[in-house]
């Protein structure tokens, strides 16, 4: 079977302009969930709409089965269902009723509905993802944003399971269970969730809150209730001293829901999380910030993506980047975590980065008709979306003023409160606020693509000096701060700031539009000079001091001198994140070698405090410096300086007065060790010396890398699994197998993903963080031409959720060389990939082939 049709910009507008959708009351009978013989549910829907002419248009739904259907009465033969359309021919003007009944398809995909079975105690679970356009497989919708309506469910579950969703529900007798009937939401916002939930229950301020998961993460959920809760009655109050639009649900559910594809979904009312934010074993506190930032991001979307609803997908930047500037902001503003910023731009903002340098590319609001269909609206949610939309309101923000820039959204709010709103209609709203240039700001920020580079250049006489702000690569206005910083006099290490000073790239246009288009690789212009200042010259000149713009920073000769030899002596984690940023873009551009970068670390993480530094900067030291960028004959020495770091780190926490940074450094020395035997003492003793007891995602670690390393075999991942037998215990030895350097378990593993369907999505995702590894290259070299071939395949048959999975954590990474790179360019070429395959190879290659050149020395262009 091929793919379905998509929905086009041009069909949504022409049947928005013929038709209004008022209300759907869908039926759900889940009462035999339970038997996964059973691979389907039944689905029955009435939608009351009118059409403003007389016309035809068509509605939606996948259905296993189409049982029947009748239009104003009058039966409609279910065999003229094509794809997933069916026709709604000769309609008259005035109002309608369109009654479906049908049988869906459980998915073990996290698309539509998705079915799971907790192997730890069999209960069975099942919820719903509806982006995009997965409410089609569960129930028939005229499914666009912008055709609003009210939703009434009625779900019918098994004994003794409890059943959440956008509304308050209620148990009316025999298993029923009837959700109060939404506001006007758009389709993709409709949630379900249902199962033997344990929940914790609580009201705030009149409005009910709970939060769930699955029975057999209840005490861990228990452990960390009071801080979900009490992050979430944090959020809840500071946005409404910012919003004055008050909340606009009756309720409040946060549902922590299995093999979960996002990090969490903002359904009104009940916001769905992947589970693994419910904490199974130790985290550092910068995960628990990571969970409060997420919270607070759902939350946020409340009102900006639930109350006031894109119009077509080429917005989606509204909804994803103002949740995501709001999430770290709220979060610094409400919570008990101060600093998330310093987590953003190390882990974010980098994401962000690396997406606006690949031919992919597109701006944070990209034309309307660069986004002609809903597989083409798909692709844009990436790093651009997310990270570098939430830096652009950064930077708006710093440039209008809180102020006016909460005024600006309230009057959004207020003007398109239960509709849909596009671009034009907020940056109309912002401009009511302020008699600054939005409008020109938008077009050089929101409608460009590609990173600026600000370079610093330094004169100086004497004791004066200047600085100034070279910009290429674009034309985007920056304001940004610029940190001044002297050797501490009492030796060492030590910085201390002289002055931090506020100026604009450019300096001479008061419009933030004007200039001309810049393109990555133009010549840098001289933007921004400041006056001759007083003191003599500076140790460190750091522009984009607190990180509040958008762009890759380039110091001055002695500057980045400095930081190379100082930097864990910068007083302040926001700056020593946005250097520790600076070298990263060096080594990717090939101006800083690996080397010197793997050296900086080596020198200055262990003397850093900031949690989110020291994981940020070791995931890339690991991960790209030493598995990417160095050659097989480098590596062994990246790693032995990374494996010297994580021991210095070990050592320095002994105390037991730093156990976040402590865990980090054991997950570290783990993950690069080469040699087994330590591992296999600790897995033996179930504790590192000197703490932590091994607790199980440790034990699961240690287990993966003793396969890698040929140090254990099936029997011992058996006895672990018969130990941690849950779901992610079953990940871990997913992974654990494919790990083994055994040409049969490559070989099981390889069939598992390719020629079956019985992976879950997040057990394909298990095998094939396992299968490739750098250690054992010559053994699964062959599966390169063949993942070619068959992710072309898994991605057509089983949809763009496992193409997306295919092209992230299968595609063959340890394998820079020109050949992968041809097979890569030949099958974009003549295999024609699914949308979201197609995407994700692009991305994987135009990273291979930077990598090649960083290995031969070459610069990035």
């Amino acid at each position: 079977m091929g793919p379905m049709p998509v929905l086009t910009r041009d069909e949504a507008q022409t049947r928005a302009r013929l038709i209004d959708v008022h209300r759907y009351t869908v039926e759900l009978d889940l009462t035999r969930a339970a038997d996964t013989a059973r691979d389907t549910f039944d689905s029955r829907t009435v939608i009351r709409f009118s059409a403003r002419t007389d016309g035809a248009t068509f509605v939606e739904l996948k259905p296993a089965e189409l049982r029947s259907v009748t239009l104003d009465g009058r039966p409609l033969d279910p065999a003229d269902l094509t794809d997933n359309r069916l026709a709604l021919d000769g309609l008259t003007a005035g109002e309608h009723e369109l009654r479906v009944d049908a049988a869906m398809r459980y998915s073990r995909t996290g698309e539509g509905m998705h079915r799971f079975t907790d192997p730890t105690d069999g209960e069975t679970y099942a919820y719903t993802q509806l982006f995009m356009e997965d409410v089609q497989r569960v129930f028939a919708a005229f499914d666009q944003p912008d055709l609003k309506a009210v939703f009434a469910l009625t779900v019918t579950a098994p004994d003794g399971w409890t059943v959440l969703a956008n509304g308050v529900t209620e148990h009316t007798g025999d298993g029923t269970w009837r959700a109060a009937a939404t506001p006007l939401i758009s389709t993709y916002l409709v949630a379900v969730a249902a199962g033997p939930w344990h929940s914790v229950r609580t009201e705030h301020r009149g409005l009910p809150f709970g939060i769930h998961c699955r029975r057999s993460l209840a005490p861990h959920l228990d452990a960390d209730a009071e801080e979900i809760l009490d992050i979430t009655r944090s959020c809840y109050d500071r946005y409404h001293e910012k919003f004055e639009e008050p909340y606009p649900f009756d309720s409040y559910d946060q549902a922590f829901v299995p093999e979960f594809n996002a990090g969490a979904m903002e359904n009104p009312g009940l916001v769905t999380f992947r589970d693994e934010f419910v904490y199974r074993s130790a985290v550092t506190d910068t995960e628990r910030q990571t969970r409060a930032m997420v919270i607070a991001h759902e939350m946020a979307h409340m009102w900006f993506g639930d109350l006031v609803t894109l119009r077509w997908w080429d917005d989606i930047w509204l909804n994803e980047s103002f949740a995501e500037y709001m999430g770290f902001q709220t979060t610094a503003e409400a919570t008990r975590f101060k600093d998330p910023w310093t987590d953003f731009a190390v882990s974010r903002k980098s994401w962000g980065y690396d997406a606006d340098q690949r031919p992919s590319t597109h701006p944070v609001a990209p034309d309307p008709d660069a986004v002609p269909d809903t597989a083409s609206a798909m692709l844009n949610f990436d790093g651009i979306s997310y990270a570098k939309g939430a830096s652009a309101l950064r930077q708006l923000v710093a440039w209008l003023g809180e102020k006016d820039f909460l005024a600006g959204i309230n009057t959004h709010f207020a003007r398109h409160k239960f509709a849909n709103a596009t671009l034009a209609d907020f940056i109309d709203s912002l401009a009511h606020a302020t008699d600054r240039d939005v409008h020109g700001w938008a077009e050089a920020w929101l409608r460009t693509t590609g990173v600026d580079t600000l370079t610093s250049e330094v004169a100086h006489t004497g004791r004066e000096w200047s600085l100034t702000v070279d910009r290429s690569g674009g034309s985007r206005p920056h304001r940004i701060a610029v940190g001044v910083y002297d050797r501490d006099l009492s030796g060492g290490r030590g910085l201390t700031l002289r002055e931090r000073f506020e100026t604009d790239v450019p300096a001479d246009r008061a419009a933030p539009g004007t200039g001309s288009a810049g393109r990555a690789g133009d010549a840098p212009e001289a933007d921004a000079t400041a006056p001759t200042r007083d003191g003599g010259r500076p140790a460190l000149i750091v522009p984009n001091d607190q990180d509040l713009s958008y762009a890759k920073i380039r110091l001055d000769d002695v500057s980045l001198d400095t930081a190379l030899r100082d930097l864990s002596g910068v007083p302040d984690a926001l700056t020593r994140a946005v250097l520790w940023n600076s070298l990263r873009d060096m080594v990717r551009d090939g101006d800083l070698e690996g080397a010197a970068y793997l050296d900086a670390a080596r020198a200055h993480l262990p003397g850093e405090s900031d949690l989110a530094i020291v994981q940020g900067v070791l995931t890339f030291a690991l991960t790209h410096v030493a598995d990417r960028y160095a050659t097989p004959e480098v590596r062994p020495a990246a790693l032995a300086v990374l494996g010297d770091l994580c021991q210095d780190l070990i050592r320095r926490t002994e105390d037991g007065s730093h156990p976040g940074l402590r865990l980090i450094a054991v997950r570290g020395s783990i993950d690069v060790a080469t040699r087994a035997a330590p591992l296999q003492a600790w897995l033996a003793e179930g504790t590192v010396p000197g703490g932590p007891e091994l607790d199980p995602e440790l034990r699961w670690r240690v287990l993966g890398r003793l396969a890698v390393l040929d140090a254990t075999d099936e029997a011992a991942i058996a006895a672990e699994l018969a130990r941690d037998p849950s779901a992610t215990g079953r990940e871990g030895a997913a992974r654990c197998r494919a790990s083994l350097p055994d040409a049969a378990a490559k070989r099981t593993a390889w069939e598992e993903m390719f020629a079956t369907d019985d992976l879950s999505n997040y057990l394909f995702t298990a095998t094939a963080q396992g299968f490739w590894q750098p250690e054992q290259a010559e053994l699964v070299h062959e599966y390169v031409p063949r993942y070619f071939e068959d992710a072309i395949a898994l991605a057509a048959r089983r949809g763009p959720a496992m193409a997306e999975a295919a092209g992230r954590y299968a595609f063959p990474l340890p394998f820079v060389d020109a050949e992968t790179l041809r097979l890569g360019e030949q099958c974009l070429r003549d295999a024609d990939p699914t949308p979201a395959l197609r995407r994700k190879l692009a991305d994987q290659l135009d990273d291979l082939a930077r990598a090649l050149r960083v290995r031969e020395g070459r610069r990035q262009d």
